[in-house]
């Protein structure tokens, strides 16, 4: 009986021993003001509170409505203080804190083990405060379950799975349990600071367009087009060529310069090769947004080696070397530092500000996750960043440092989660450093390398999350290498999730006309078998196909031939056309044609555990979610 309670318990703790529980009570409104209106001072231990978090307009004590992030309380400091401590009060007499690898139970990595854990059940409440023992496990589920959704309900909570804009949630590849998450690592650029695309990736085009004329190449009348290009595309270094190609390899689109190409042409060229991304030197996979800038160049570039307009004695005989100048004259761009002093300067122009993404983070921090840091830019660069994106958004004059237990910058990664370089620890404001040789909680350092960040704080494996926008240097390399859990941020995932959701009328005509031709197709098949067989003195698959006037079958098959002809010439150009809300020249970011994945999709799903399109959606769920995969087919 007494497993029975605990296994019972164990299904929905903390809504049983709200109610059963002879601990200390808070009223529904006190609760509900406690969850909304946590405060805490940076000043205290972690351990002893939580910031005030709300995202939703709420009316102060005045009446007047705030909605700018920012904490809202409807009580005094002292009354709030109370609240705090009666909840803190409650949970130490009823829960304790056990890591998840102390626990025997866990079916394929999906079991609900977690750090929260039952403490003192039978002597705190006792075996009569229960009604359901004599009721099997599943009937007591069942029973907690409606009370879970009814609690929910009364506490105005959002549900397990919110019923959001869909294109504001994460996506699971592979089930991950946040209760097992320990640690949570993160990128900073275009993961925690999203910039805006054509105002950072136009200028380092033309920084990059700039160093190329002043060595003699012909750039006058480019400009940068962000659209010939999206994330997951593929650079042919061999062929000047920019591709597109399913999950399998097989080329479906492809570009020479910035001109696309025909299916004939795509045949002719690629029909007896796929795509290998281990061919370093053929083959460039654009893993980022910051890819962008540099595709569109050497598009561009291609175009002008083909019309013969580069002087003979700079330009290169071929792509593959034209890629390399490219490749040289941007990344001078981001070396030289003035195209970041110019953003460090004007951060209004280039970056796009979410009040909600360092809530999500406290929230984070609050549930007793460490929050690290590990970005490749360097420490000038990336406290401007991060104060300017986060410092309005916190509360109690919190810096953004405040949030993470530590900072790793000019990270090298991502040799940093391969190997390990020397450390050093930023020790002023302006960057000075001093070497160092080992890492410790809250420290500032740069340099160094993942095994030292995990011996400091004490974690490895799969109780880590990194999560990061680049799909090698983020993603595959920290999961590869040291089996952390990985989080994918991909920003186009909103326009493409809107831009599914507009096609899919068109979309459900295509797939009507296909079906209409497969049909035909299938019957025209069959006659065609019938007389293939009769010209052979053989009896066709019937008796009646077998005695059909020859003059009926014939005209049957060519009415049919026809069909499918015309059908064809529809089929065609709304082929060409689905995607067209993404993308018109390379359709859907997650698809190689109507049906089958694209190389992107395939990557993410081969290394993301999960994947969203911006770091503050978690704010939508809460620090313990169990995400779990859907049944692959």
């Amino acid at each position: 009986m007494a497993e029975r309670m605990l296994l019972q318990n164990a299904s929905a703790p903390f809504v049983c021993n709200l109610r059963t529980s002879r601990a200390p009570q808070l009223s529904s409104d006190s609760f509900r003001s406690w969850r909304t209106c946590k405060v805490q001072s940076m000043k205290d231990t972690e351990r002893e509170g939580a910031f005030p978090l709300t995202t939703e307009p709420v009316v102060s004590s005045g009446g007047e409505t705030q909605s700018n992030g920012r904490s809202v309380c409807d009580g005094s400091g002292a009354e709030l203080e109370g609240r705090g401590v009666a909840m803190r009060k409650l949970a130490d007499e009823m829960f304790s804190v056990k890591s998840s690898g102390h626990f025997d139970v866990d079916y394929l990595g999906e079991s609900t083990k977690g750090d929260l854990n039952i403490r003192g059940v039978m002597e705190a409440v006792g075996p009569d405060r229960f009604q359901l023992f004599d009721k099997t496990i599943e009937e007591a589920a069942k029973g907690e379950a409606r009370g879970a959704e009814n609690l929910l309900r009364e506490l105005k909570f959002l549900p397990r799975h919110p019923q959001f804009v869909a294109e504001r949630g994460i996506f699971c590849s592979r089930t991950l349990n946040l209760r097992s998450i320990t640690t949570i690592g993160y990128d900073m650029d275009y993961t925690l600071i999203h910039y805006n695309v054509e105002a950072w990736e136009g200028r380092a085009y033309e920084y990059g367009m700039e160093n190329l004329r002043s060595m003699g190449y012909a750039v006058e009348g480019l400009s940068f087009d962000s659209d010939l290009v999206i994330r997951g595309l593929i650079m042919d270094k061999k062929n000047g060529n920019v591709v597109k190609a399913d999950r399998f390899g097989y080329i479906k689109r492809a570009m020479h310069g910035t001109k696309m190409l025909s299916n004939r042409s795509i045949s002719e060229l690629y029909g007896r090769e796929l795509v290998d991304l281990r061919d370093e030197s053929r083959w460039e996979f654009l893993n980022t947004l910051f890819s962008v800038s540099e595709a569109v160049m050497y598009m561009q570039m291609v175009d002008r080696l083909d019309e013969g307009v580069l002087p003979a004695d700079i330009a290169p005989m071929d792509y593959q070397r034209l890629y390399k100048v490219v490749a040289k004259a941007l990344f001078r761009a981001h070396v030289e530092g003035k195209l970041k002093d110019e953003i460090i300067n004007d951060p209004e122009r280039f970056v796009e500000l979410d009040p909600e993404l360092p809530l999500a983070l406290l929230d984070q921090k609050e549930a007793g996750k460490r929050l690290i840091l590990i970005t490749n830019s360097d420490y000038r660069y990336t406290n401007k960043m991060m104060q300017h994106a986060f410092n309005r958004f916190l509360p109690d004059n919190m810096d953004w440092r405040n949030i993470f237990d530590m900072v790793i910058v000019s990270a090298r990664k991502p040799e940093f989660f391969q190997m390990s370089h020397p450390l050093y620890e930023i020790v002023t404001e302006d960057g000075l450093m001093r070497p160092c040789f080992k890492a410790r909680s809250g420290g500032l350092y740069c340099g160094g390398s993942a095994q030292m960040v995990e011996k400091a704080l004490g974690f490895q494996g799969d109780e880590t999350l990194y999560v990061g926008d680049h799909i090698y240097t983020d993603v595959s390399q920290s999961k590869v290498h040291l089996r952390w859990r990985t989080a994918l941020i991909c920003r186009e995932l909103e326009k493409e999730v809107r831009a599914l959701e507009l096609g899919q009328e068109h979309r459900k005509k295509l797939i009507e006309l296909m079906n209409q031709k497969e049909l035909v197709g299938d019957v025209f098949n069959q006659l065609r078998l019938a007389v293939q067989r009769r010209t052979n003195n053989r009896a066709a698959q019937s008796s009646v196909a077998t005695t059909l006037d020859e003059k009926e079958l014939a005209e049957n098959m060519q009415k049919m031939l026809l069909t499918m002809q015309r059908l064809d010439k529809k089929i065609a150009p709304m082929l060409e056309a689905d995607g067209l809300y993404f993308n018109k020249r390379w359709g859907y970011l997650s698809r190689a044609g109507l049906w089958d994945k694209s190389h992107l999709t395939r990557q993410i799903e081969k290394y993301a555990d999960i994947y969203t399109s911006r770091v503050s959606n978690f704010l939508q769920y809460t620090p313990f979610m169990y995400f779990r995969s859907q049944a692959q087919v």
